[in-house]
């Protein structure tokens, strides 16, 4: 069973001693039938007072307070867990989901709600014209259909490093040919949402075996909700489907909630930030 160690280190340093407002941090592997946690310890320099709560999507949320004003704020996070997603996985689809377009249950539409609808205005049809393109006849696969959308991202935009915070709108993506893995997770949900599916964002790591020795980054994907399957994650940066070496933090309806370090500081002072990941397999 494979056993992997992560190490994820934010750094602010500030020009001048700020005093530090609550920082939320979303940085707790979500576990499940194929991700066990083994360890999860979170530290902190200065030394702050840590809570737990779970938000609306059962994402694990650690608040920091600290007491006494710095230059400097650290957050470590170290994690070992075992990873079990196959790279082959089979989806047990059931039989009224198997060809779009589908009707999902009225409970199932409850439930989806917000998921269901897209975030990002599209009054061109720009986005919505491009995700019709994917549908090759009426009916037609489903799982087909949601594979081609998730490699026609790579084959429609360029993988580029992004080191301005939150996301691009979708239609940017399209029309620039370049983002980061979150520019095209959000443009993968969009997408999947204006075809009538489900779906939400996922922040967390990705195994790369050739990177173990190296810094990376967070990485985001997405998933989509297919009766008998339940959640079908999809990494269109990797044209990647199922969880095989994803590892998940949190999910969310926009990206911007699932962010793995937010927070305030109060005084003059600017902020330089520095983050570093690594993922080991042990």
């Amino acid at each position: 069973m494979p056993r992997y160690a992560i190490t994820h280190r934010t750094e602010y340093r500030y020009n001048q001693a700020v005093s530090l407002g609550p920082q939320k941090l979303m940085l707790r592997p979500r576990e499940s039938r194929e991700l066990q946690l083994l360890s999860h310890e979170i530290t902190t320099t200065p030394p702050g007072t840590i809570s737990w709560a779970q938000d609306v999507f059962g994402n694990a949320i650690a608040t920091a307070v600290f007491d006494t004003p710095t230059d400097t704020l650290v957050i470590d996070s170290t994690v070992s867990l075992e990873l079990t997603s196959s790279a082959w996985p089979v989806f047990p689809i059931a039989a009224r989901a198997i060809n779009y377009p589908f009707s999902y249950s009225p409970e199932e539409r409850t439930d989806l709600g917000a998921l269901l609808s897209p975030q990002y205005p599209d009054p061109m049809g720009r986005l919505s014209n491009w995700a019709a393109a994917f549908v090759r006849s009426n009916p037609t696969d489903t799982l087909a259909l949601l594979k081609d959308l998730n490699a026609g991202i790579t084959g429609t935009a360029s993988y580029a490093v992004r080191e301005d915070e939150g996301t691009q709108p979708p239609s940017r993506t399209l029309d620039m040919g370049r983002g980061s893995c979150r520019d095209f997770a959000v443009l993968f949900v969009e997408a999947a949402r204006f075809l009538g599916f489900g779906a939400r964002m996922v922040s967390g790591y990705l195994f790369n075996p050739s990177l173990q020795e190296t810094d990376s980054t967070t990485h985001a994907w997405a998933e989509v909700f297919v009766p008998g399957a339940g959640w079908i994650s999809f990494d269109p940066t990797n044209r990647q489907m199922g969880g095989f070496n994803l590892i998940p933090v949190a999910v969310a309806r926009d990206l911007g909630q699932a962010m793995p370090v937010s927070g305030t500081f109060l005084g003059a002072g600017t902020a330089r930030l520095t983050v570093a990941v690594r993922v080991k397999e042990v």
